[in-house]
């Protein structure tokens, strides 16, 4: 296997429903001697945001971005081998206003979509990529977007090719979540076909809602060479490397 950063790019936080601080997420990762993290706090007006805690204003997401802003420059001053990166877990189930009002994408390193479950739902998506990239051009493209715990039994039988050519347009990366490991079986090794084939970026989260799997990467990486994606992962890598220089 190539050697890979260990990288965990989905992680919950106080903010929303983790149960750690920021500051505590990143001693722990500093000590488990992990490379790169992503904070990516909960961001919804759906339903969930009556049962979960989650960036629901403006001056909390402008707090949020702060703190990770400054923990990313005291990391940088401390000049060691943690990256932290500023990221968000948005329910496409939200209102498209509500998106487009509040989210400024060069805010942010990381996007994260979740509940994409039909093509209704890369419809919505979509038209939320392009308004970014109308508002913001240039500063939208830096950003890497992410499906999070992505279920590929959704697209198993029909527009499997529609899903491919969306995350091909807009670099979309999958990502091997270690909390939903159902969505990386071998019951969907042609998926993963799909995606060594058309070069699609994967990345690894572990969902992590506290500071006991911060760590749990082992096996999405074990997956990520079991389908061949080692040169998708890598192009990730390159990517993410190149976000933050």
């Amino acid at each position: 296997m190539m050697p890979f950063p260990k990288i965990n790019l989905h992680i919950h936080s106080i903010y929303s429903d983790g149960k750690n601080s920021i500051r505590d997420i990143v001693e722990k990762a500093l000590n488990l001697g992990l490379n790169y993290i992503c904070i990516t706090d909960h961001f919804t007006n759906s339903w969930k945001a009556n049962v979960i805690p989650n960036l629901n204003t403006k001056a909390k997401i402008e707090k949020y971005i702060t703190e990770l802003s400054d923990l990313q420059q005291e990391l940088i001053d401390y000049g060691g081998q943690l990256t932290l990166l500023k990221g968000i877990e948005i329910d496409i189930s939200s209102s498209y206003d509500y998106i487009t009002k509040m989210i400024v994408p060069e805010n942010f390193d990381i996007i994260l979509f979740e509940y994409l479950e039909n093509v209704e739902g890369i419809g919505f998506v979509k038209n939320i990529l392009l308004n970014w990239e109308q508002r913001y051009g240039k500063n939208y493209d830096e950003c890497l977007i992410g499906l999070a715990h992505f279920d590929p039994s959704f697209f198993e039988y029909s527009s499997l090719g529609t899903l491919i050519s969306f995350l091909k347009r807009y670099d979309i990366y999958f990502e091997f979540n270690s909390s939903y490991p159902d969505f990386y079986s071998q019951r969907y090794k042609f998926f993963f076909k799909e995606l060594k084939t058309n070069d699609i970026l994967v990345s690894i989260g572990c969902d992590s809602h506290d500071l006991s799997t911060l760590a749990n990467f082992d096996e999405p990486l074990q997956r990520i060479q079991i389908y061949d994606l080692e040169l998708n992962f890598a192009r990730f890598i390159k990517k993410l490397e190149k976000r933050n220089h």
